[in-house]
């Protein structure tokens, strides 16, 4: 049996120390990029056909957003194309957009319209349902005021 000094033996102590407390520590990146649709699955909503909630461990980083996924199937479809599965308006709500205002929106007010989706902040008849009356001009009405983004 080797010997071990005491030196040694806290050399060691501090290194397990020290890789205990650094993996347990969120990286500095992950806590300054802002959090995508509240850490739900954009995902989800095409292939489940429902609001999901993602997990912290399965994430990815797009267009400044940190994006959650449920599975890792859902994040590679997003990262093979995140334009598709992104909320049109990231977190903002599309009928609010429309009117020329800016509400953050809540994910569980949804819509898929020609494979876009786009998130509210009320449900009906305030969200999905006011925007589907005359969807194609509050969609151009929405687009029209993006730069109302800008600054968000």
């Amino acid at each position: 049996m080797r010997n071990v000094s005491r030196r040694n033996a806290t050399s060691l102590v501090l290194a397990v120390g020290v890789a205990l407390v650094a993996t347990s520590m969120p990286s500095f990146a992950t806590e300054t990029v802002p959090l995508a649709i509240k850490g739900y699955d954009p995902v989800a909503y095409f292939t489940d056909g429902r609001p999901t909630r993602g997990l912290p461990e399965i994430e990815y980083e797009w267009d400044e957003h940190r994006y959650l996924f449920a599975n890792t199937e859902h994040r590679e479809l997003f990262k093979a194309d995140p334009v598709r599965y992104a909320p049109q308006f990231g977190d903002y709500c599309a009928m609010a957009l429309a009117l020329g205002e800016v509400d953050k929106a809540n994910p569980e007010y949804w819509l898929i319209s020609d494979g876009k989706l786009y998130i509210f902040g009320k449900p009906a008849p305030m969200g999905p349902a006011l925007f589907q009356q005359d969807l194609s001009a509050n969609i151009a009405k929405a687009n029209k005021n993006r730069a109302l983004l800008q600054g968000h």
